[in-house]
C-alpha cells in the first residue's frame, strides 16, 4: 500500500487543481478561491456575501463541478416553504397527483453540493431545515432517514438587498466554517477583462472551462480526516489558539482599542466551541495546501477573519454594525495576541 504522505501529496495536487481550474472561470479572487477551497477540505460549509454582479454563483457553481458528486441548486424566495426541499408534487399525464423526492432528497446518499442561492430571501423555517441538514447531514422525510455523509452546503446573500429578506440567526451562521465577503476585483487586468472580453459575458461558456470532478466528492471526508490527522500544532500553537479564543470573549484583556467603540460595552458573546474547532481544522488545511505538515501562526491568521468574523456576536449598541466592526476587531486580536516564535 502507498505511504499515507504520498496519498495526501496526491490529494494536495488535485486540490491545487480545482483551484487553478475554478480561476479559468473567475478571474481576480484567488483569495476567495483559496479560502473555499479550504473549507472543502476542511469539510465545511460556505456563506459568500457581496454586492450584486460580482460572480458569486459563478465562483460557487464552478468549484461544484470541480468537485464532482450530484449537485442540486435552489432559490431563496420569500414564498420557499420547508417543503418545497423535501418534496415536489405535480399532476402527471393521467391527471393523477404524484409526490416525488425534492431537490434535498431526490439523490440521497450521493448528494455532493446543495447550492442555496440567496438563502436570506427563504424563510426562517426554511432556514432551520437547512441548518438540521447542515449540522447532522440528515433529515427525517416520508417516515424515513435521509442521510448526505458527503454534503457540502454553499450558500450566497446579497449585501445591498435587505426588502423581503430574513437575516440569518446566529445558529445558522455558526453553522457556516466561513463567511466571507466577496467584492468586485480590484487587479486593472482582471477588471478589463470582464468588462471587454466575451469570454467573461457566458456563465455558462464559463464553467465549460472547468475540469468536472476533479476529486471524487465521496473520498472527501477521508481526505479531510486525513489531513487533520497529518498536520500537527505544536504546544506554542495550540496555545495561540487558545489565547485567539479567549480574546473573542473578552478583547479588553488584550488592549484591544477600535475607534468609536467602548471595548468594555461591545461583546456580547465570543466565539462557540465549535467556532474554535473549525480555526484549527482550517488552519490545518491552510498548512497542508501550502506543503507543511505542521501549522505556523501564518495559518491561522488567513483563516481567522472567515472563520470568527460571523461568530462574535455585540451588544445592540453596536451589533448595527457588525460588519465593520467585527473585520476591526479580528486585525486587532490578530495583532495584540502574542504569537509565538
Amino acid at each position: 500500500m502507498r505511504r499515507a504522505d504520498e496519498l495526501l501529496q496526491d490529494w494536495r495536487q488535485r486540490a491545487l487543481r480545482i483551484e487553478e481550474n475554478v480561476a479559468r472561470a473567475v478571474i481576480g479572487q484567488p483569495e476567495t478561491l483559496r479560502m473555499i477551497n479550504v473549507a472543502l477540505f476542511a469539510r465545511g460549509h460556505v456563506l459568500l456575501e457581496g454586492d450584486v454582479g460580482v460572480g458569486k454563483t459563478t465562483v460557487l457553481r464552478a468549484f461544484a463541478r470541480a468537485v464532482g458528486g450530484a449537485f442540486e441548486r435552489i432559490e431563496g424566495t420569500v414564498d420557499l416553504m420547508p417543503g418545497d426541499l423535501v418534496y415536489h408534487t405535480f399532476v402527471d399525464e393521467h391527471g393523477k397527483p404524484r409526490i416525488e423526492p425534492g431537490p434535498l432528497l431526490r439523490h440521497g446518499d450521493a448528494l455532493a453540493t446543495f447550492f442555496f442561492n440567496e438563502i436570506n430571501r427563504a424563510r426562517p423555517q426554511v432556514q432551520a431545515l437547512l441548518l438540521r441538514a447542515m449540522a447532522e447531514r440528515r433529515v427525517s422525510a416520508f417516515n424515513r432517514e435521509f442521510s448526505f455523509p458527503h454534503l457540502t452546503v454553499f450558500a450566497d446573500r446579497n449585501r445591498l438587498e435587505r426588502e423581503e429578506t430574513f437575516e440569518l440567526p446566529a445558529a445558522a451562521r455558526d453553522r457556516f466554517m466561513f463567511e466571507l465577503r466577496m467584492a468586485a476585483p480590484t487587479d486593472p487586468g482582471a477588471r478589463h477583462a470582464i468588462v471587454f472580453d466575451p469570454a467573461f459575458h457566458d456563465p455558462e461558456a464559463l464553467l465549460e472551462r472547468v475540469e468536472p470532478a476533479i476529486v471524487a466528492a465521496s473520498d472527501l471526508n477521508d481526505i479531510g480526516a486525513a489531513i487533520q490527522a497529518s498536520v500537527v500544532a505544536s504546544e506554542s500553537l495550540q496555545r495561540y489558539v487558545m489565547d485567539l479564543w479567549d480574546a473573542t470573549q473578552a478583547p479588553q484583556r488584550f488592549e484591544v482599542c477600535i475607534e468609536g467603540v467602548e471595548i468594555d460595552r461591545l461583546m456580547l458573546a465570543g466565539a462557540s466551541p465549535r467556532g474554535a474547532m473549525a480555526l484549527v481544522r482550517a488552519a490545518r488545511v491552510a498548512a497542508w495546501l501550502a506543503g507543511r505538515d505542521h501549522v505556523l501562526p501564518d495559518d491561522v491568521a488567513t483563516v481567522f477573519p472567515a472563520v470568527m468574523g460571523h461568530r462574535v456576536f455585540f451588544t445592540p449598541l453596536y451589533e448595527m454594525r457588525h460588519a465593520q466592526i467585527a473585520d476591526a476587531l479580528t486585525a486587532q486580536l490578530l495583532q495584540r495576541v502574542p504569537t509565538p516564535r
